[in-house]
């Protein structure tokens, strides 16, 4: 977990983070929140606080109302939004952490001046935001762009959602570790190499029916292996992406680096108070 404040720039500082507590308590995931987000809020000057913005994995209901990150057991229909408006004191919006990357990244990353493309996080889980448009895709329920839920492998393993073969039980560090006993920072070229086909393998799924051409992808995992992975996404994605207009899908390591989760978050805060802008312009 991590918290900052974010400029109307896109500029974090007074950046902090701390672990993630594994307990099915949801208080006890609360309370370490809390209070990383007392040490940083002691930076703001006084009156300086206009909205807050957060970024949680997913699902979750519609403007974070409650949350139900696949990856963090404590918290199943967590009231984050609420708990969060309570202790900072200022309106708050919520949504998923993948979808606030993608904010980040059209505003001060890798996709600037792209209205078309979908941004990822291939980390301890697998995530994604979808721009399309110029606009931010939300869904039914807030929740448009989980790749992670994408099937890579028909009757593979068995996925925290229930289902099987999901690019997150495939790709993602936790099934990494499962698969190998290992964590996903001491993997093979063999295991850097199969990660990042299944991820090109859903990008370019992902290509062909939405019609954009480009992927921007954070996480530790997908960071942490580099080119080796990304060389492996391109190879799959020029064997699938073969629709006339998906041909020539890029891949690349998202702009913001670690800072692209924090980018996101205030860029989730500051659109409300601009009323939904995204990039600069008007939804």
């Amino acid at each position: 977990m991590a918290a900052s404040l974010v400029d109307r720039d896109g500029v974090p500082r007074d950046a902090d983070h701390v672990p993630t507590p594994h307990s099915p308590d949801p208080e006890v995931v609360w309370a370490q929140l809390e209070e990383l987000i007392r040490g940083v809020l002691v930076h703001a000057p006084k009156g300086a606080l206009s909205v807050c913005g957060v970024g949680c994995g997913g699902p979750m209901e519609r403007g974070g109302e409650t949350v139900s990150p696949l990856n963090i057991e404590g918290w199943r229909r967590f009231p984050l939004r609420a708990r969060v408006t309570d202790l900072v004191g200022v309106p708050t919006a919520v949504d998923n952490d993948a979808k606030a990357l993608a904010l980040g990244e059209g505003w001060r990353g890798a996709a600037i001046g792209c209205d078309n493309f979908i941004a990822m996080v291939v980390s301890t889980g697998v995530g994604g935001g979808i721009v399309l448009d110029g606009r931010l895709l939300d869904g039914r329920l807030g929740n448009a762009g989980h790749i992670g839920h994408v099937i890579v492998e028909p009757d593979g393993r068995e996925c925290s959602c229930g289902s099987f073969g999901c690019l997150e039980a495939e790709a993602s560090g936790t099934a990494i570790a499962a698969m190998t006993g290992r964590p996903a920072a001491e993997a093979t070229p063999e295991v850097i190499e199969r990660t990042g086909t299944l991820v090109g393998r859903a990008v370019a799924s992902v290509a062909n029916l939405l019609d954009l051409n480009l992927a921007v992808v954070a996480g530790s995992v997908a960071l942490g292996f580099g080119e080796p992975f990304f060389g492996a996404a391109r190879v799959e994605i020029a064997r699938r992406a073969r629709m006339a207009f998906s041909v020539g899908t890029r891949i690349e390591p998202a702009g913001l680096g670690p800072l692209g989760p924090l980018v996101g978050a205030g860029a989730v805060g500051w659109r409300l108070v601009d009323d939904g802008a995204i990039f600069g312009r008007a939804r």
